[in-house]
C-alpha cells in the first residue's frame, strides 16, 4: 500500500519537470539567442507556464516556436514574438497596460509579471471566460478582463503607459492613440492578412512618434460583426 501511495504521488514529477526544462529551452534557445536581453522579459517567460494556456491536444508543442490555435480562429502567439513585444514596451512595476486580444491570456500573464495592472479585451466572450478562469486559477490578480471591441480601447481606465495589441488592423485605431499616456509606448500589427508590420509608436509631447520593427502575422483584428478594421 505504501509502495502505490509513493507511485502515485510522485506520478506528476517527471512532467512538470520535463515542461520546466521546455520552457528553459524555450527561453534560452528561442528568445535570449535572438535578442531579447531585459532580465524582467526572461525571468516572466521563464516563470510563466505557456502549457496551461494551450488547448490539451497542443500541450505537447507548448514550447516550440511557433503560434497555436485556441479556438474561434484565433492564437496564442510564437514566444519570441510575445517576449519581444513585451520588451520594447520597456515596461516596469508601476506600468499600467492595456492588450488588445487576451486569446489564451498568456501574453497578459507574462506582462503581469513585470507591471502594475493589465486591462485586457477579447472580441469573443468564450476565449475571455476561459483566460479569465485560467488566470485566476494561477492566481493573477492584477489582470482585468472584459469582453469587447478592442478598437475602442478601455476609455474608463485610461491613460495606460503601454499598449500591446495582438491582432492586425489596417491602420492604428484613433481610440488606442487618444488613450496612450504621455511618454508611452504602443506596440501594434498594422497591414492586410499576408502583409504586416509591427509597428512602435511613442508619444512625445502629445504627438506620435512611430517606428516599423519587424515583418509579422497576426490574425485580424475584428468587430462584434466580423468585419475586419
Amino acid at each position: 500500500m505504501i509502495s502505490v501511495l509513493f507511485t502515485e504521488c510522485n506520478s506528476q514529477e517527471p512532467a512538470d519537470n520535463d515542461f520546466q526544462k521546455r520552457r528553459e529551452n524555450m527561453v534560452f534557445t528561442q528568445i535570449k539567442a535572438r535578442g531579447v536581453h531585459d532580465k524582467k522579459v526572461l525571468d516572466a517567460m521563464l516563470k510563466v507556464e505557456r502549457h496551461r494556456f494551450v488547448p490539451e491536444e497542443y500541450i505537447e508543442e507548448a514550447y516550440e516556436d511557433h503560434p497555436l490555435p485556441v479556438g474561434e480562429g484565433q492564437t496564442i502567439s510564437q514566444p519570441y514574438i510575445v517576449a519581444y513585444m513585451t520588451e520594447v514596451l520597456d515596461l516596469d512595476k508601476a506600468s499600467r497596460v492595456l492588450e488588445v486580444g487576451t486569446g489564451s491570456g498568456y501574453q497578459a500573464a507574462v506582462l503581469a509579471e513585470i507591471c502594475d495592472s493589465v486591462y485586457s479585451i477579447e472580441i469573443f466572450s468564450s476565449l475571455a471566460d476561459k483566460a479569465k478562469k485560467t488566470l485566476e486559477s494561477l492566481n493573477y490578480t492584477n489582470v482585468f478582463i472584459k469582453t469587447g471591441d478592442g478598437y475602442k480601447g478601455w476609455k474608463e481606465h485610461s491613460p495606460f503607459d503601454a499598449i500591446i495589441v495582438t491582432c492586425a488592423p489596417s491602420h492604428i485605431p484613433d481610440p488606442l492613440q487618444e488613450q496612450l499616456a504621455e511618454g508611452g509606448r504602443m506596440i501594434i500589427p498594422v497591414g492586410e492578412h499576408y502583409s504586416q508590420e509591427l509597428v512602435l509608436l511613442e508619444k512625445v509631447n502629445g504627438k506620435l512618434k512611430q517606428k516599423y520593427v519587424l515583418p509579422v502575422r497576426f490574425v485580424p483584428m475584428i468587430d462584434e460583426k466580423g468585419t475586419k478594421y
